[in-house]
């Protein structure tokens, strides 16, 4: 093994546990200890922290430092690193331009198997992370979607039921669809497709997906409706054919605008005076909307329009009478 060879082993080892006894260290690397201890110091003048360990099994630490050195990951951490790059407009903290940049000087250096693997991954991102449970969604997977994306073939797959008890789904025939995008949004993983079946455009729960194999035959992509994949998987999930909620009203909250923003979602905050601001808001009805609003269990005026003012009156009833039982 020549010595730069070597070093990148040393450093491989290095990273993937806490400490290393010298001696297991030079076993690994098939040398002698004198030559680890020489490597260790060549490390260390290129910038890694390595700590000395004491103790009968006295060994090595690499520790965080004054700088960032040069890092090395394995085949499923550098893909793992370019989806969280490409996912990176839906933290919202204004690191897109840095993420961008990034991705390219990882895909400069990645191995042509890789390279090949990532370039088929495009990604749309609606709405922010960290609003939901992220799904546990295999990262081989997301590449097969992908990857039949690129390639415009048919895509087979089993789609699990919500409820696992439901055996009727379990027999249900494979799933045919032509795949179209990789939509992530509040930490959850989408595919756009037109169903086969169905005649119509669907939007499938990745980590419900086991793709089959083979692939089916190659198909002219189709156009989503409106022609943007972001505007119309965000007015899927509201509910609509455009990207608007059906029902949007605003109320006066008596409230300070700050408390109000954290929770306030897609909504428009604006400050009245110190304790009181106004929110307008929207969702799929009338009575979702005015339950949202209630949320902030504090005193409120309804400022528009007069079907949420109605909605309010409902849940006040339907609230009044939860108590005894009766529905309303």
């Amino acid at each position: 093994m020549t010595t730069t060879s070597r070093l990148l082993k040393l450093l491989s080892l290095l990273q993937t546990r806490r400490d290393w006894p010298g001696s297991l260290l030079a076993s690994r690397l098939e040398t002698s200890d004198r030559t680890v201890r020489r490597d260790i110091e060549r490390l260390r003048e290129m910038g890694y922290s390595i700590q000395a360990t004491m103790g009968p099994d006295g060994g090595y630490r690499l520790d965080a430092g004054s700088e960032l050195p040069p890092l090395l990951f394995d085949d499923d951490q550098t893909v793992a690193v370019a989806i969280a790059l490409q996912a990176a407009p839906a933290v919202g903290v204004g690191i897109e331009e840095a993420a961008i940049r990034a991705l390219a000087t990882i895909r400069q250096v990645m191995p042509p198997r890789l390279r090949h693997r990532l370039d088929g991954l495009e990604i749309t991102t609606i709405g922010r992370a960290g609003d939901a449970a992220p799904m546990d969604v295999p990262t081989d997977v997301l590449i097969t979607l992908a990857n039949t994306i690129r390639a415009r073939e048919v895509l087979r797959f089993d789609y699990a039921p919500r409820d696992a008890a439901d055996d009727d789904q379990q027999l249900r025939p494979a799933r045919r669809v032509e795949p179209h995008h990789l939509v992530t949004s509040h930490g959850r993983w989408y595919l756009v497709a037109w169903d086969l079946d169905r005649n119509d455009w669907r939007l499938f729960s990745a980590d419900r997906i086991t793709p089959r194999v083979p692939a089916g035959p190659r198909f002219t992509p189709r156009v989503v409706p409106g022609g943007d994949v972001q505007e119309f998987t965000a007015a899927r999930f509201k509910g609509s054919d455009v990207n608007e909620w059906p029902c949007r009203g605003t109320v006066i909250l008596h409230l300070p605008a700050q408390d109000v923003l954290p929770f306030a979602g897609d909504g428009t905050v604006v400050a009245l005076a110190e304790n009181r601001c106004s929110l307008k808001a929207g969702s799929w009805s009338w009575g979702a909307l005015a339950a949202s609003f209630g949320r902030f269990e504090v005193p409120m005026e309804v400022v528009e329009p007069p079907e949420l003012t109605a909605a309010f009156a409902t849940l006040a009833e339907r609230y009044a009478t939860a108590d005894n039982g009766a529905v309303t």
